[in-house]
């Protein structure tokens, strides 16, 4: 049985190495279509924030036995994706606008659009940095943000800078999919943490599904470790991703997870709606939460 196990394994991952290829190609043109189109869409994104409750680096209820993380804040905003100006690159980044914090409304739709527009406009660091401390204030910690582009490591171009490996097969709700382990071999990219008014970049590694009969990227996993303070702090997100209506992979959720010393500290789950592109959907506006 043992036997029969490891051969079934090695024989998955001999063709998973046999498809890589085609594979990550199709991957990597699903990236770039993907960087093409959603600079110009639009969707709206909910965050649900569950932390825990207390003091210290353990959290712990009467019982000595581990608190339960609970929800702490809801918050819809607009959500958009731009190049950051001021950067030799011209990184895609996020820009969000809140429109509403625990069911109750902080602005229109609209009115998030505009200012949206504004800070696209002008998307420097300074404007980013600006619009995630806005952000934070509505009493999120442990905010982390563009998750939901790790896709975008994966362009041909970005594959250049990623060490990645066949890790055999598994399935993503219906779908089978080939996984695949990566690793960030470059400095300089990354996920960008924020806490407080501080700020930083981590190198990521993680795994990658992509649908077994046609190699369309369906999630990604990724995580970074760093040590703060004497502390092990590790963020690790799994992104699920859809085909859009208008014909690119688009992030559909996000779950990421602040983790202290071993203990999950702070949950974050994003979900997006459909992404808009103006006159494409004849500029329907999203619509508020009641």
């Amino acid at each position: 049985m043992v036997r029969l196990f490891l051969a079934a394994c090695l024989a998955s991952l001999a063709m998973a190495q046999e498809l890589a290829p085609d594979v990550l190609g199709r991957v990597a043109k699903e990236a770039e279509l993907l960087a093409q189109k959603i600079p110009s869409a639009v969707s709206q994104e909910t965050l649900e924030q569950r932390t825990l409750h207390g003091i210290g680096p353990r959290v712990a209820n009467a019982d000595n036995q581990p608190a339960e993380l609970r929800l702490s804040r809801t918050i819809v905003s607009e959500y958009t994706v731009a190049p950051l100006k001021d950067s030799e690159r011209k990184e895609l980044v996020e820009f969000r606008q809140v429109i509403a914090v625990d069911g109750h409304a902080v602005q229109s739709a609209e009115s998030a659009r505009h200012a949206l527009s504004l800070g696209v406009l002008s998307a420097g660091e300074s404007a980013r940095k600006r619009m995630l401390e806005d952000f934070a204030k509505y009493g999120l910690v442990d905010v982390a943000t563009d998750y939901a582009l790790i896709l975008l490591a994966f362009t041909n171009a970005g594959q250049e800078s990623l060490k990645i490996l066949p890790s055999g097969e598994d399935r993503v709700g219906t779908d089978d999919a080939l996984t695949f382990a990566w690793t960030q071999s470059a400095p300089g990219g990354g996920e960008l943490s924020f806490d407080g008014k501080q700020s930083s970049r981590q190198a990521l590694t993680g795994k990658l599904w992509v649908r077994k009969s046609d190699g369309l990227p369906l999630r990604v996993s990724v995580w970074a470790v760093r040590t703060v303070s004497g502390h092990a702090i590790r963020d690790e997100a799994t992104i699920d991703y859809v085909m859009s209506e208008h014909g690119f992979v688009a992030p559909a959720s996000v779950l990421h997870h602040h983790v202290v010393d071993g203990q999950v500290r702070t949950e974050n789950l994003y979900r997006y709606g459909p992404f808009k592109i103006a006159g494409a959907d004849g500029d329907r506006p999203s619509q508020p939460p009641k």
